[in-house]
């Protein structure tokens, strides 16, 4: 966790580095005039963001890595790109899936600036079935390109987002709630962009248990659990209900999500702490919104905004 840089023309040096951050993996350059190759990770516990720069031609064959790969590139070319049932070429502004976690892949990077991204493959898991999607077994990506050009730059926005203001910013990684969101709109915007295997509706049973006991005791644990990370999974284990019984139960009763309802009171825990602020207090509005999960403050101002009628600014003066 944390970030980290890497700059060397040194091949072998660069394969060594590369092998601890990805896999077990062997790499050769078809330029002997230049290596050079810099790179900068940032990274959580489940997701990690590369920026990296080849001013070389780099031919690379690489394990699984047990991960979702996804490459973002920014300049240069990704020649001969190859895995099971796959060849493809990749150049700037695509958005594809390098490979399933479980294959390995190949090809030649010539020059290049890209983004590497990489998740736990459970991340998609959770968010497929707190979307009350049906899940007859584990999450895949069934394409390695996204839907539509529009599904690819929504998620080469939030890879950008998790980058600069999430992992990449010190303040931001260090809050649990900021981490545990990003990581949660990342996997959401990777299961939206590709195709996948994961289907929905809920069942004639979970329509039966969403009544307004279940209601309740979701309302309960977050109310008490507000200032912690937690999941759909979380809130519908505590309700004693799956999760598409949950996401009926407050689409149903309140006409919202289960994680909209989470954010409805984290704004309400940052609009107590604001009021509670007094005018010698040396806080400000950007770290009451990190310390309840809003690292971007437009984005925090406008939930705000929409919620109480003023500014967070305005109530932490008043």
């Amino acid at each position: 966790m944390g970030s980290l840089t890497f700059d060397s023309d040194d091949l072998e040096a660069t394969e060594e580095f590369l092998c601890r951050a990805y896999a077990r993996m062997s790499i050769g350059s078809t330029t002997p005039e230049s290596s050079r190759a810099r790179i900068r990770r940032d990274a959580g516990a489940s997701v990690s963001v590369d920026e990296l720069d080849l001013d070389f031609e780099m031919t690379y064959s690489v394990a699984p890595l047990g991960r979702i790969c996804l490459c973002v590139v920014h300049e240069g070319t990704v020649r001969d790109h190859v895995f099971q049932g796959v060849r493809d070429d990749f150049g700037p502004g695509d958005v594809v899936m390098f490979a399933p976690p479980d294959l390995p892949f190949a090809g030649r990077i010539r020059n290049a600036r890209y983004n590497i991204t990489m998740l736990d493959p459970g991340l998609l898991d959770q968010v497929a079935a707190g979307s009350g999607r049906t899940l007859l077994e584990p999450v895949r990506l069934t394409g390695h390109r996204p839907h539509t050009p529009a599904a690819a730059e929504r998620l080469r926005q939030t890879i950008i987002y998790m980058r600069d203001h999430v992992l990449g910013d010190p303040a931001a990684a260090t809050e649990p709630l900021v981490v545990s969101a990003g990581t949660q709109l990342l996997a959401a915007s990777v299961l939206a962009a590709f195709p996948n295997n994961a289907q929905t509706d809920p069942t004639a049973q979970d329509r039966v248990d969403a009544h307004s006991a279940t209601l309740r005791r979701a309302i309960a644990y977050i109310d008490d659990h507000a200032h912690e990370p937690i999941t759909v999974a979380d809130i519908a284990a505590a309700a004693h209900v799956t999760v598409r019984t949950l996401q009926y139960a407050f689409r149903r009763h309140l006409d919202t999500t289960p994680l909209g309802y989470v954010r409805q009171v984290r704004l309400s825990h940052a609009h107590r702490d604001l009021l509670a602020a007094g005018p010698g207090d040396d806080t400000s509005v950007g770290a009451i919104a990190a310390r309840w999960g809003f690292p971007h403050p437009g984005r925090f101002a406008s939930l705000y905004r929409d919620m109480y009628g003023t500014s967070p600014s305005h109530t932490l003066r008043g």
